[in-house]
């Protein structure tokens, strides 16, 4: 929880305790809780807290950009990002390979990325493939079952919807809940293609839609209302 200008940790821990941390009308649930002053009533001992709101834009990756902050070899996506729209502690939620385009989610709020990636809250991941061999009518089934790699590591079932399969060139959407390293292309490697383009279109309730590669836009007014569904304490 951001709160800055209230007082000492010790004296918010007291303010805690005591239920005088009131965030949009209810007492705070914990000193990690998710908040932005921005799209929050946050209160302290009545008064309310006026704070700068964090900033969330969604990109759209080229391939050849690190989904990093910074890189000594290659651009990142914050490289992105104009000057007027960079502030302190932007960051990519989750990670798409170099030569892998689509949606990233850029933010500094640092407790939100950490909720919608782990593995617990199950945040849906969309790929649009294009492999080098075909999708058979089995194809849905083994991925729906759990791909296990070479190595052993076993995912989490897929939800896998062709779009179309010939010998020599198939296309598919595939909806997963993990982020193992390389896990789209290992997934399908395992079935016995090779990924040749691979593209996310979704990230939970976010959808890239037209959105041109190389450029990113502010969450508009219902992405926010359904962003704020993650600041939820359970």
């Amino acid at each position: 929880m951001e709160l800055a200008k209230v007082g000492s940790r010790k004296q918010v821990k007291k303010l805690f305790k005591a239920k005088q941390i009131q965030i949009d009308g209810q007492p705070a649930v914990s000193l990690s809780q998710i908040v932005d002053p921005q799209l929050q009533h946050i209160s302290v001992s009545g008064r309310r807290i006026n704070l700068a709101g964090s900033r969330y834009y969604l990109l759209h990756k080229p391939a050849g950009i690190v989904s990093a902050v910074s890189d000594e070899q290659y651009p990142t996506v914050i490289d992105l990002i104009a000057p007027s729209d960079r502030v302190a502690g932007l960051y990519p939620v989750g990670r798409l390979d170099r030569d892998t385009e689509g949606l990233v989610l850029i933010t500094n709020n640092g407790p939100l990325g950490y909720r919608l990636l782990h593995p617990t809250h199950h945040v849906s991941k969309t790929y649009y493939v294009e492999v080098n061999g075909p999708l058979q009518a089995d194809a849905p089934a083994f991925f729906a079952s759990g791909v296990t790699f070479l190595d052993g590591t076993r995912c989490q079932p897929a939800l896998l919807t062709p779009l179309s399969s010939s010998l020599e060139h198939s296309r598919a959407l595939i909806q997963l809940t993990e982020g193992k390293f390389h896990q789209v292309k290992k997934m399908f490697l395992a079935y016995g293609v090779k990924v040749t383009y691979l593209k996310r279109s979704g990230f939970g309730p976010f959808q890239l839609g037209d959105l041109a590669v190389g450029t990113y836009r502010s969450l508009n007014e219902a992405e926010v209302q359904d962003l704020k569904t993650y600041f939820r304490e359970e």
